[in-house]
């Protein structure tokens, strides 16, 4: 029984792919007759499964529960497609095991906390054996690999490391910028110029040609409708923004991440809740030309808004 060997009780996540469905029902059936808690996610798409399973396992890796182990139980015609997807995700060590055996030594060496068993190659009576080694055994326990002995005080030194060092693989490290920090940080150096056409902005060109900018807008700030001679490809990096694509019909609501791409000569007009700022690039070289005025483009705002 997995609580002979934790202080936690053992509850497993089980799904399957058509392939693996029936070897997934029948060990489900096993666990529940061992009263061990399980949350059977039924059958889909072999790599929905793994990814669901492999998600909530690493959530539950991420964020232990004093009380509760989770752990994945995954199935498919091979059991490899399901634990590749399953293990996409940090924290999980997923391990397709035909044997006993291999289950032994995954959850010795490897900490395994998701089985994947093949519906196609494994037979109930084996499944089920795979199974009980994957719950009863604990972590660095004497296996295949070990020659059935107690791992050597070195092994067993390396194996404690390896647990918290395998599990920051697939994190995103904190010196590893995103998009919008490194865009953050462009802004922040150099000054901006007022943009004469349009009240309340202003504009760093970072590339003059396909032209690259950080523009800012003032909240309640309009761009009266206007077009380009190129499109462009805008992400907004700070506030919000509404956005009508006159020649198109449509209308835009934008937030912090959110990108638009406007076609070269769509008329549109853009309305600015907060103070704004966003990452811009031309197809080509920048130019602008007006449409309407300040006074009408407000006037058509105001009606949008009511």
């Amino acid at each position: 029984m997995a609580q002979e060997y934790t202080n936690r009780k053992l509850k497993i996540i089980a799904g399957a792919d058509s392939f693996g469905c029936e070897l997934k029902d029948a060990l489900v059936s096993q666990l529940r007759a061992l009263d061990i808690d399980v949350e059977d996610l039924g059958t889909d798409k072999y790599y929905s499964v793994g990814e669901e399973i492999g998600r909530r396992v690493s959530q539950a890796s991420a964020n232990p529960d004093p009380s509760v182990e989770i752990r994945g139980l995954v199935g498919c015609g091979t059991g490899v497609g399901v634990g590749i997807f399953a293990n996409k995700f940090p924290g999980v060590f997923a391990a397709t095991c035909l044997t006993p055996e291999e289950a032994l030594n995954a959850r010795s060496i490897n900490n395994c906390n998701v089985l994947a068993v093949s519906g196609m190659s494994t037979e109930p009576e084996k499944a089920t054996k795979i199974l009980q080694t994957f719950i009863n055994t604990p972590f660095k326990s004497p296996c295949p690999a070990s020659g059935s002995n107690p791992w050597p005080a070195e092994i067993e030194s390396f194996l404690d490391n390896s647990v918290s060092e395998m599990s920051e693989i697939g994190n995103l490290k904190a010196d590893v910028p995103c998009l919008l920090c490194s865009l953050a940080k462009t802004r922040e150096d150099g000054d901006f110029t007022p943009v004469e056409l349009m009240p309340g902005a202003s504009m760093k060109i970072i590339r003059e040609t396909p032209t690259s900018a950080i523009v800012r807008f003032k909240a309640g700030a309009m761009e009266p409708a206007h077009h380009h001679t190129f499109g462009h490809d805008l992400v907004v990096i700070k506030g919000s923004k509404r956005v009508w694509n006159l020649t198109k019909g449509a209308k835009y609501d934008l937030v912090v991440g959110d990108y638009l791409f406007t076609p070269a000569g769509d008329v549109h007009r853009v309305k600015y809740f907060e103070d704004t700022e966003f990452f811009i690039k031309w197809d080509g070289h920048w130019d602008i030309f007006l449409d309407e005025d300040l006074a009408t483009a407000n006037a058509a705002a105001g009606k949008d808004d009511s």
